[in-house]
């Protein structure tokens, strides 16, 4: 451990008395203090984590007594900057590769809200486009690692997807339909003044 604090004291009164005495004070080097041991610096950061402990400090931290998220994951070097830009919904900000990133996961959403395919097309070759941009891009930061959209491939995706609410459209309301048609005038009237 360090110096007894009492030592220390007891050397700054001898000192001050040889000074009023006129004597010539030896100069002691102060900092030459042997080197703590390994036990004890591990008891140190002890004895200050079981004093915090008992002070409440690791109290209501977030995600306290949770299973650590994300273990499953990749090492990302970037991990830090994804998970900020995540957390406060941010768009727009951070380098190229991670706003590619997040917006190639959210691409087959902004792709599904479309009603043309020239418009799918248009969107997915300016997609393509910037991953492009961003891999020659020779300013530093973080490797763009986002792949190309095959533009053929995502519109027969999108036309079966696309098929694929239709059909059940098209399912819902002839259900519908048939359960109007099972129903009585009088329960069909007051289902008709039932709706917005």
């Amino acid at each position: 451990m360090a110096d007894d604090p009492r030592l220390d004291v007891a050397r700054y009164q001898l000192d001050k008395a040889a000074r009023e005495r006129g004597e010539s004070v030896p100069d002691e080097p102060r900092g030459e203090r042997p080197a703590a041991s390994m036990q004890q610096r591990a008891a140190i950061a002890e004895t200050a984590l079981q004093q915090a402990f008992r002070r409440g400090e690791f109290d209501n931290l977030p995600g306290a007594g949770k299973p650590l998220p994300n273990l499953h994951e990749v090492h990302d070097p970037d991990w830090w900057i994804r998970k900020k830009i995540e957390r406060e919904n941010l768009t727009g900000l951070g380098p190229p590769a991670l706003t590619l990133r997040t917006e190639s996961a959210q691409l087959r959403g902004r792709i599904d809200a479309l009603h043309l395919e020239s418009d799918v097309r248009a969107v997915l070759d300016d997609f393509n486009r910037r991953v492009k941009e961003a891999r020659r891009q020779l300013l530093g930061g973080p490797p763009v690692v986002t792949p190309l959209r095959d533009v053929g491939a995502e519109l027969d995706a999108w036309r079966e997807r696309r098929e694929a609410a239709r059909a059940e459209e098209t399912a819902r309301r002839q259900a519908e339909a048939e359960a109007e048609a099972a129903l009585t005038r009088r329960e069909r009237r007051r289902l008709r003044r039932s709706r917005p």
